[in-house]
Formats: structure tokens, sequence, C-alpha cells
């Protein structure tokens, strides 16, 4: 499924958060946002999944208006993992996850033994069906993101809209998210905040500051020493990956050029 933004601006209590935002992703794509705080990654992701509503321009999926399209049915195209997911509820980490069949359902009806195999694959891929009967309120902040990233999985969205994913996870389960999110075969929005994963893990990266798109492309095409320094405030040195030549940034800690 692709997806576009359309001339995308969000104003909020008068001020500017995303403005005149241009961005598009394929099907099948992984397309990473990045860019410092405030610089209107999560704003945008949020007009995707209709947290928000654009206050001019539009969000289109395959080519129709998101705001044209029922809320249960576009429940079932994009799923979303967002920086505010919360799991206050003393439910099971086997019924959070469940949760995610929620926009299949009709009525009353209780999910069918092939939805619960849907849920046991979901939690096996995110490491977390030997926690199925455990409180989610006993579980570590990864382990409880690795649960939400499942519930996610369980909506079998054609869309995966996450932010911030890796937050709250050891080396191992980022490695694996991203590897995941590279095969998935799903059209995947993420913002990321560590430039060496999302140039690991994207196909292309879209670089924002002051809500708006200042270059799109591949990651080594957008990478720049100067780039990084312009929209970040450090200078880096940047190195191929010995096995896959993707960027990497190197970071010199003596370096105070970013705090003048």
């Amino acid at each position: 499924m692709d997806v576009t933004w359309q001339d995308v601006s969000v104003r909020i209590a008068g001020a500017t958060l995303v403005e005149r935002l241009n961005l598009s992703a394929s099907s099948g794509e992984v397309v990473g946002l990045v860019g410092p705080n405030g610089s209107g990654k999560s704003t945008a992701l949020r007009c995707l999944y209709r947290a928000l509503h654009p206050t001019t321009g539009t969000v289109l999926l395959d080519g129709t208006e998101l705001n044209s399209i029922p809320l249960a049915e576009s429940a079932r195209s994009v799923a979303a993992l967002t920086q505010e997911s919360r799991t206050e509820l003393d439910f099971t980490v086997a019924e959070v996850v469940a949760l995610g069949r929620f926009p299949h359902l009709r009525g009353n009806r209780s999910l069918s033994g092939a939805e619960w195999e849907l849920c046991r694959e979901s939690m096996r891929r995110t490491d977390v069906e030997h926690l199925a009967r455990r409180s989610v309120l006993s579980l570590s902040g990864g382990e409880r993101q690795r649960v939400l990233i499942a519930r996610a999985l369980v909506q079998e969205p054609q869309v995966l809209v996450l932010d911030e994913p890796t937050n709250h996870l050891d080396v191992r389960h980022q490695v694996e998210l991203l590897s995941f999110l590279r095969g998935c075969g799903l059209t995947v929005l993420v913002a990321l905040h560590d430039l060496n994963l999302a140039a690991a893990a994207c196909d292309r990266l879209a670089v924002l500051s002051g809500g708006s798109v200042v270059r799109t492309g591949k990651p080594v095409e957008v990478l720049e020493p100067e780039l990084v320094r312009e929209v970040f405030g450090v200078t880096p040195s940047i190195v191929p990956h010995p096995r896959t030549g993707a960027p990497q940034l190197l970071y010199d800690l003596t370096d105070r050029e970013g705090m003048e």
C-alpha cells in the first residue's frame, strides 16, 4: 500500500508543527523519518494513523484521501506503535496482543482458532511467547515494547507505523526488530533517533527540520557530514559498514562545535 503526505501542515494553539510536508512511501518500502527533537516526525506520523487531522493538505492511502476512509477500514490497513502507547490495565500479555484483532471483529464475536494461532505466532516473532500468561504490568519497559509490537502485527496491516520503536529495547532486540522490518514486506514508516540504525534498516530516509522535509533519499545519499551538521548540530565522520556498505556515523566527543 502506497502512502503519501501531500502539502500537509499541522498548526495547534498557534504553533506550526508541520509545514507543507510532502513525502511518500511505496508499497513494501521502509522509510525512516529522522531529525532532531521537535522536527515534526511524530506529528507527521500521527496524521497517518489518524490521531491528528492535518490543518491543510491531505494524507493518501493508495491514492485515496485518508479522511474519506471509514475509521474501522483504515484501522485494518494501518497499525501503529506510538511513543504514548500505554498498558495500564491488568491484562495478560496474550490478552493485550489479542486486542490487535479488534478492527477485524464484528459484534461480540470471539477470536477464532486461526486468530489465536496468529497471536501466538506474533508473540513468537517478538520473543514474548514465554510471557503470554504474565500480567503486562509486571513487565520491563523493553518487554512491554515487544508485546505492543506483537499487537500491531496481529492487526495484519498493510502499513506499519513505528515511532521510536527501539526505545527500551536491548541491542539484540533492536537488531531483531529492524531486521524484521527489512524483510516483512509491509510499507513501514518509522521514526528513529539513532542514525546508524536508520541507515541500516531503511530503504530511504526523510530528514525533517522545523516541520519540513529537508532531504529524502537512500541513506548513503542523505547522510552526509554537512547535512548532519546543519540539521543535528554535530559533524560526524562517516564510514561504510564493512559488510553491508551502509553509512555509519562516528562522533568525536571532544568536538564541541555542536554546543557552541
